[in-house]
């Protein structure tokens, strides 16, 4: 069996002190520093001190989606979905943060690097420039180490070029144009100046054609976790794509489907979870609940795996809250029966009312909805040929994967409903408060973690998802996106026909009830949704599409193009117009549709969203400590200036980096 990555590290940190300074814990470590980047102390002469580096890069991936706070009721990964179709800021009773987006986003705003129940927009920008730092101190300091044979010492090379890329092309379709760093300075700089996405996506693009060169396949490496020659090549058709090189990025997803020693699983494999309690929700063994279990995502009969973050171990362990924070807040007092009494009570499992066959804490989660489902993420995003396809393994309740919130009963024995299903309105009387956060049907098979401190307490009523000593392995890339970023090639090529055999090889492996004849590019973006669930960075991957519809000239599926000069340069919060993110946003959400806001138990939400929101703004604590230079702020924020220097060649900004 591979080991894990955590493995590597603990074996090579403690040969190399200077190491210390990349795997630290501490919040000093994560708060924002000048973009100079200064390590006046960092000397890495050996081939260890190259491993610690690149160690740390490839655990620190799973901090983007998973990063630690001590209350767990948020995580990085929730922030991209709530700036999406998908997903919305659900906990309605915390007044600190904000879903307003349009009218108080602002540069001046709070850049947290850590986070409770607030966002992670600070905590994405520092983390991405920590992890371009570690990919930096390998390109610099790697000719220094002079024991490497040239095949080892491009392999490093490659693996640094895939997490600094990995980290700028996010980064890109986050904050826009940025400034490019590439290299570990001697003395400290501070005369940085933006430089356009589109030079630093060709950049990254050239050096994600040496990395798939160079990195080898997984069966020749010794750890899982570190970077493969397969995720190399997934990104590299991400490149392509954000590129408009559509043909080229064609031709890398054929060569990781069809000549790279992977599959889609087909059938059940590994270890069968039966879920939190089979007695009030049983699971009916399926090859997407096998699929999802944190640990068949590590094992070798997991052909489907490309690139995977191990996260286990006490010495490594991140909680993940899983089902607290993308859980619905159905025990909440403000669902109630139709006689009304409290419609579900959680109860500790050596409590004299504890009904096994109604154990909703440990079968499905304590949810508080942090992150709630979007209705179409509930229900339009599933309907094919006019039908909600049910039967899809992954929109299937019968066999435990998906739950509808009408699949939950009545648990009070006093209540005269006692027994039957829960319901959303008794006659014209809704009976609950605030279906914000109460009331939203969701994938259990993608949430559900074991919250293993807690089932060892027979005490325990709050079961929250993965714990510490608990396992939850994610994935970074699987197969299946391949075929999906494959259609997307294929559609920005007019060949709508081979855009849809390739979505429809994700649906028959789903069971789906329902193929395609055609699709549109909203089909290929719904069955990122229905695949992709907390995987996908999906703002990223919506603007990505936006920006890659622009290069095409193909239209979404409303008819409407994009041109390349200001997909990304619009702003106002009317329906037409701005980038296929925003027309998303538009049709699949409620941001903007309740101008009075909506009111909930605890006040009234605003939620809006701005098409000057496609980019986040730039951090005024960065562009301030920039004294020598000037950033440019994106378009329609405070300090925007059309007129600021920005490189429009990557090899212009390289060259600058040594210029104090």
């Amino acid at each position: 069996m591979k080991r894990y990555i955590q493995n590597k590290i603990s074996r090579i940190v403690p040969l190399v002190a200077v190491a210390a300074l990349f795997v630290s814990c501490s919040e000093d470590f994560l708060e924002p520093d000048p973009l100079s980047f200064y390590e006046p102390e960092a000397t890495f002469t050996t081939e260890t001190g190259l491993q610690a580096v690149l160690a740390s890069a490839d655990k620190q991936l799973r901090n983007n989606y998973i990063h630690y706070n001590n209350a767990g009721n948020s995580v990085p990964i929730g922030t991209e979905y709530v700036f999406s179709d998908m997903s919305k800021y659900g906990k309605t009773d915390n007044t600190s943060t904000i879903s307003d987006f349009a009218n108080t986003m602002v540069p001046t705003m709070s850049y947290k690097t850590s986070t409770n129940d607030d966002f992670y927009f600070g905590f994405y920008w520092t983390e991405a420039y920590t992890g371009i730092k570690h990919a930096n101190t390998v390109l610099t300091y790697i000719d220094k180490v002079t024991s490497l044979t040239e095949e080892v010492k491009r392999k490093y090379i490659g693996q640094a070029y895939f997490h600094r890329a990995y980290r700028y092309l996010n980064l890109v379709y986050q904050f826009g144009d940025i400034p490019l760093i590439t290299k570990i300075l001697e003395v400290p700089k501070q005369s940085y100046y933006s430089t356009k996405k589109e030079a630093i996506i060709e950049m990254i693009t050239a050096d994600m054609e040496k990395a798939v060169e160079w990195v080898p396949e997984q069966s020749k490496l010794p750890y899982l976790g570190v970077v493969n020659k397969g995720a190399c090549r997934q990104l590299l058709i991400k490149c392509y794509l954000a590129s408009g090189r559509f043909k080229d990025a064609e031709n890398q997803a054929d060569l990781l489907i069809n000549s790279s020693g992977y599959s889609l699983m087909q059938g059940s494999f590994g270890t069968f979870d039966t879920g939190g309690n089979p007695a009030t929700w049983t699971i009916t063994r399926n090859v997407i609940w096998d699929l999802h279990r944190p640990e068949n995502k590590v094992i070798a009969a997991n052909r489907e795996a490309i690139l995977v973050m191990p996260n286990g171990g006490v010495q490594s362990f991140l909680p993940f809250a899983s089902m607290r924070i993308f859980g619905p807040n159905w025990n909440s007092g403000t669902v109630t029966t139709p006689d009304g009494k409290q419609a579900a009570n959680r109860f500790a499992s050596n409590n004299a009312n504890y009904q096994a066959n109604y154990d909703y804490a440990r079968a499905l989660g304590r949810g508080i909805a942090t992150i709630s489902a979007s209705y179409y993420s509930q229900h339009p995003m599933w309907v094919v040929n006019g039908v909600e396809d049910k039967q899809d393994l992954r929109h299937n309740s019968t066999v435990g994967n998906w739950v509808n919130m009408e699949n939950l009963k009545y648990s009070d024995k006093t209540s005269a409903y006692y027994g039957q299903n829960f319901r959303l309105k008794n006659g014209t009387t809704l009976l609950s408060k605030d279906t914000l956060r109460e009331w939203f049907d969701f994938p259990l098979y993608k949430i559900y973690l074991h919250d293993v401190v807690n089932e060892t307490n027979p005490n325990a009523n709050d079961f929250q998802g993965a714990s510490t000593g608990s396992k939850a392995h994610w994935y970074l890339y699987r197969l299946a996106e391949t075929y999906l970023l494959r259609a997307e090639a294929r559609f920005y090529q007019g060949n709508v026909g081979g855009a849809a055999q390739d979505v429809n090889v994700i649906r028959a492996r789903a069971g789906a009830s329902q193929m395609y004849g055609t699709v549109t590019i909203g089909d290929i973006c719904a069955e990122r949704g229905r695949e992709l669930y907390l995987e996908e960075w999906r703002n990223v991957e919506l603007k990505r599409i936006s920006h890659c519809l622009a290069l095409s000239g193909q239209a979404d599926e409303w008819g409407q193009t994009y041109s390349k000069t200001n997909w990304d340069k619009q702003s106002g919060t009317d329906n037409a117009g701005g980038s296929y993110w925003y027309q998303r946003i538009v049709h699949y959400t409620l941001y903007n549709k309740y101008p009075s806001g909506i009111v909930v138990p605890n006040g009234t939400k605003f939620y809006t969203m701005d098409k000057r929101n496609n980019y986040w703004p730039i951090p005024n604590s960065a562009i301030t400590a920039n004294i020598k230079g000037k950033l440019s702020q994106n378009y329609g924020y405070d300090g925007y200036d059309p007129n600021v220097k920005v490189w429009d060649k990557w090899q212009d900004a390289v060259a600058d980096e040594s210029q104090l």
